[in-house]
C-alpha cells in the first residue's frame, strides 16, 4: 500500500512540473515569438473538446466568463494530457531498461515522443486536419516538450526507481 501511495504521489508531482513547465513554456512562446494573448493556448485546448464554439476567434467576441471558463477548462486539459503522459513513462520506465542508462537522452527522446503523439495523432484527431509541419514552431515545441516534459520525467522517474531499488 505504500508503495502505490509513493508511486502516485510521485506521478501527481511529476504531472503538475511537467504540466506546469509545458505551461509556461508554451505561454512564453506565444508572448515572444506570437505576440499574442496566451489565454488563447487553453482556449485552442478546449476547442479540441468542446469544437468550434471554443476556438480562439468564435471566443474573442464572447463574454468574459465564457472566456474564462474556456481558459479554465483549456488549463484542465492541459494538465489531464501531461497526467496521461506521466503516468505512461511512469509505466513504461523499469519495463524498458534503457531509458534507464542516460536520463538526458532518454528525457530528450520522451519529449520528442511526446510531440510526435500529439502533432502527429491527437492534434488532427481532434481538429479533423492533416498534420502539418512548419519548421520553425514546430522546433521550438519540441524544444519546449524535451525541456518541460521529457527530461523532468526523466530525472524524477530515475530518482524513483533508483530509491525503489534499495
Amino acid at each position: 500500500m505504500q508503495k502505490t501511495n509513493r508511486f502516485f504521489s510521485t506521478v501527481l508531482f511529476a504531472g503538475f512540473i511537467a504540466g506546469t513547465l509545458d505551461a509556461i513554456a508554451a505561454i512564453g512562446g506565444t508572448l515572444v515569438f506570437a505576440h499574442n494573448n496566451p489565454v488563447r493556448i487553453f482556449w485552442f485546448i478546449a476547442s479540441g473538446v468542446f469544437g468550434k464554439k471554443a476556438s480562439p476567434p468564435m471566443l474573442m467576441t464572447a463574454s468574459f466568463f465564457t472566456q474564462f471558463i474556456y481558459a479554465f477548462l483549456g488549463v484542465c486539459f492541459h494538465y489531464l494530457i501531461a497526467y496521461i503522459f506521466t503516468l505512461f513513462f511512469f509505466l513504461i520506465y523499469p519495463k524498458i531498461k534503457i531509458l534507464s542508462k542516460n536520463r538526458v537522452i532518454t528525457g530528450l527522446a520522451y519529449g520528442l515522443f511526446v510531440w510526435l503523439i500529439m502533432n502527429l495523432i491527437v492534434v488532427p484527431i481532434t481538429y479533423s486536419s492533416k498534420p502539418s509541419f512548419n519548421i520553425f514552431p514546430s522546433t521550438r515545441g519540441i524544444i519546449y516538450l524535451m525541456l518541460a516534459i521529457g527530461l523532468p520525467l526523466s530525472f524524477i522517474a530515475y530518482k524513483y526507481y533508483y530509491k525503489r531499488a534499495l
